[in-house]
């Protein structure tokens, strides 16, 4: 994981103006909106991804709907030729998880365990394809999580535009 850890960083500052229509204008490297997803570049090393925020959050602790505060909360699919990842899923629920703790991504029935790594989740070696490939098919991701705090997160992201969004991305990254 320690490249999945590595690019968390590198693009964490990119990916936080993923968010917000304003936001998403006034991004430089950001090339393509698609529906519900948009698509970015950057240089140096050269970098493609899809991304997308939520539609609907529900945060719930013991039971009860509770207010929290999150940062930004990002599902994206990543290209990099560099270090040959092509096509990498990846989330980030704008807190830290649980220590030990995974993620289940829910896409229309079809249920993928994402491993907690910091604020960050990543599917095990060989099932970002699987996952790829459930989200064209699908029309929303349900991803549940807890927080380290407790909390329970249950966002959920249209998967309208993704096929486009990521196929772009994969395109301008030669993925």
């Amino acid at each position: 994981m320690g490249f999945k850890t590595v690019f968390a960083g590198a693009i964490a500052g990119a990916a936080l103006i993923a968010t917000g229509a304003l936001a998403q204008e006034q991004s430089s490297n950001r090339v393509a909106a698609k529906t519900d997803w948009s698509v970015f570049v950057d240089d140096n090393p050269t970098e493609c991804w899809s991304v997308s925020t939520p539609k609907e959050t529900v945060n719930t602790k013991d039971g009860r709907v509770v207010a929290v505060t999150r940062g930004q909360i990002l599902l994206m699919v990543f290209y990099r030729p560099s270090a040959d990842a092509k096509g990498q899923v990846a989330f980030t629920g704008g807190y830290p998880f649980a220590s030990g703790s995974t993620v289940n991504v829910n896409i229309s029935g079809n249920e993928f365990d994402l491993i907690a790594d910091g604020e960050w989740a990543w599917p095990a070696i060989g099932d970002d394809a699987k996952i790829v490939a459930a989200m064209k098919r699908g029309a929303s991701a349900i991803v549940s999580a807890r927080s380290s705090r407790g909390t329970l997160t249950k966002d959920t992201f249209s998967l309208l535009g993704f096929t486009a969004a990521v196929d772009d991305a994969a395109k301008r990254c030669g993925g």
